[in-house]
């Protein structure tokens, strides 16, 4: 049986955007409205925050959240989130990207469904689809390209791809801010030296794939814009003032 938690890593030192993620929308810090969201998914147990900024933890830990301080000197969520669940009691754990503050409970969802219905898949990554041919090259973001079966073959910021942009979509997805992990398996790949293609072009996925593990991509009807870049900050607030099911889902977290 799965046990199934989910942990938002977070710091404050982001080289595109610092100090993006207590950046605030309606009063909330960026990273509260993440973990309020969270708390609106069916599918999961916990929801913690791991953290090694104290700045953080008291944001957090001021509307009643669950915070695990962890070390300073990780280079990526991956390694935070594996640090933070060692002694927890979970089968299986969600990452959340802090900076996504438009997710969407049934996406979690979605992707701990297909989790739960294949647990010994190692990984899973919910993906979007591309809208735009600009998008395919847009660096701020990563993409994908799957198989038929939904299994993630590579990731890639710049498309080397060739095919007409309609082709293109049929297998090319966006990699969003939502990725499952087995206990025991994040544990190990944190523990791998990072890979090649995960060094050079800055996509810790790479590190699943490289060294020749199972991630599956867990379909979504929508790409929602995250925030990797202060101009981002607004094409978000739009989004939310302008999009029925985010205007409902604002109201219900600043209720909480």
């Amino acid at each position: 049986m799965t046990k199934t938690i989910a942990v938002i890593p977070a710091h404050l030192a982001s080289v595109r955007f610092p100090r993006k993620i207590l950046h605030p929308f309606s009063g909330l810090a960026m990273i509260e409205h993440v973990r309020r969201r969270a708390l609106l998914t069916s599918g999961l147990g916990e929801v913690y925050v791991a953290t090694c900024d104290p700045e953080i933890a008291d944001a957090v830990s001021a509307y009643g959240g669950k915070v695990i301080m962890t070390a300073s000197t990780h280079m990526n969520g991956t390694s935070r989130v594996a640090e933070a669940v060692e002694d927890l009691d979970c089968t299986h754990v969600v990452l959340l990207q802090g900076d996504e503050p438009l997710l969407l409970p049934r996406h979690v969802d979605k992707l701990v469904a297909s989790m739960e219905g294949a647990p010994q898949v190692d990984a899973w990554n919910a993906t979007g689809p591309i809208e735009q041919p600009e998008e395919l090259d847009r660096h701020s973001f990563v993409k994908c390209a799957v198989t038929l079966d939904n299994r993630i073959m590579y990731c890639f910021r710049r498309s080397p791809s060739t095919a007409d942009f309609a082709v293109q979509q049929t297998y090319i997805r966006k990699i969003l801010g939502i990725i499952a992990y087995r206990k025991d398996f994040l544990i190990q790949v944190a523990a791998t030296d990072p890979a090649r293609v995960e060094t050079n072009e800055f996509i810790e996925q790479m590190r699943i794939i490289e060294n020749g593990h199972m991630l599956m991509s867990v379909p979504v009807k929508e790409s929602l814009p995250s925030v990797n870049e202060p101009h981002e900050a607004d094409i978000v607030l739009d989004y939310v003032q302008n999009n029925s099911e985010q205007r409902g889902l604002l109201e219900r977290i600043l209720a909480k």
